[in-house]
């Protein structure tokens, strides 16, 4: 009987591309719990980020490389998924419960942002991810409404008067301001007043285990979007824009602020890309081609994806199932899904925050 040779087989396992990177799906630390009895072999492949919906892919890929190995007659690999924490801005503790905040930004209202944000977040959960979502938008709060969290019997409960326990819908932890007034109340607060109030929701609210937080980001780059991206630890930034050159201009505007103050840029996502016609199947980019593309070349980040201007979106948005829940096996969520997979390996790539690693040191005065 021919003895399996670990170094062959690692070998072969570092022949399996990741789908999602590019990269070797087996790297010198990915490889886990490798275990060998006679021609049978097990072992877990370690990823950084959520993917669900590849587990099958990924392990008939790497049992099917396995087997060419000599002496092998039976592998059975495992994909476990780690979500660790990554760097955030210089200064800025981590927020607990939380890994990952992501702000979702666009320069200018009217975009999508807060219909991508939901999708994204959606996305991220249906691969097996714990998300949560921040409605930041104080004036304009919408995430009740798409996540079906809409009226008056959808209130944020608290065992200790002091924090709120974040609703919940699809598997997806919510938090808004939109849960605390009526849906016809205007929310007349000057920026500080909103700034302070959006605060709270975030760091008194008991985010559960989350992997990854989005930030749906209000519009524009004043007072509030300002003061979120210096305060609020984020790992990164998405910017939403649809292609037309209007809207460019406000996405650059946004891109520059979070660069500034030490936010990475994930990418771009460009949204209402393209309208296809549902009855002749005619295609117009209504609002300019490939204007996301270009913007994402001209500032060295990545282009995301390019979403469609589709009247299911808007639909299953304002129903309270947004696409990702309404139609999960249907072409426009997997952009969606594809966009998130995409976050997900961004942030997976970027250094990891050691901070809770170190011991607190406190000093006292001896008696």
């Amino acid at each position: 009987m021919t003895t399996v040779s670990e170094a062959a087989l690692q070998a072969a396992l570092a022949t399996v591309t990741d789908p999602a990177t590019g990269q070797p799906l087996v790297g010198p630390k990915a490889l886990k719990n490798l275990r060998i009895a006679g021609g049978e072999v097990a072992f877990d492949v370690e990823i950084g980020y959520p993917a669900r919906s590849r587990h099958a892919e990924m392990r008939e890929a790497l049992a099917t490389a396995a087997r060419t190995v000599p002496g092998v007659t039976v592998a059975r690999p495992e994909i476990v998924t780690r979500i660790a924490s990554h760097a955030v801005q210089r200064g800025v503790q981590l927020l607990p419960g939380v890994k990952n905040i992501v702000a979702v930004a666009s320069g200018k209202g009217g975009v999508g942002k807060s219909t991508t944000t939901v999708n994204l977040a959606l996305a991220l959960a249906a691969e097996g991810a714990r998300v949560g979502i921040l409605d930041a938008d104080i004036y304009g709060p919408s995430q009740p409404t798409m996540m079906g969290l809409g009226g008056a019997d959808h209130r944020p409960e608290s065992d200790d008067g002091k924090t709120m326990k974040p609703l919940a819908a699809h598997d997806v932890q919510v938090m808004s301001i939109g849960f605390m007034i009526e849906p016809d109340q205007a929310m007349i607060w000057r920026g500080p007043m909103a700034t302070q109030a959006l605060d709270q929701l975030l760091r008194q609210t008991n985010w559960a285990d989350l992997d990854y937080l989005l930030v749906d980001m209000p519009p524009g780059t004043g007072d509030i979007a300002l003061t979120l991206s210096q305060r609020v630890p984020l790992t990164g930034a998405v910017i939403v824009t649809t292609p037309q050159d209007i809207a460019l201009l406000d996405a650059k505007k946004g891109l520059k602020m979070f660069e500034k103050v030490g936010v990475p840029i994930l990418g771009i996502v460009e949204n209402m890309a393209v309208y296809c016609c549902p009855n002749c199947g005619h295609t117009e980019h209504i609002f300019g081609a490939d204007g996301g593309k270009h913007m994402a070349a001209q500032y060295g980040v990545e282009h995301l994806g390019s979403l469609p201007l589709a009247l299911s979106i808007r639909e299953q948005a304002d129903s309270g199932r947004p696409t990702v829940v309404a139609d999960p096996a249907g072409e426009i969520a997997g952009l969606y899904k594809a966009v998130a997979r995409r976050v997900a390996v961004r942030i997976a790539q970027k250094s990891r925050d050691y901070s809770a690693k170190f011991p607190t040191i406190t000093v006292s005065k001896d008696s």
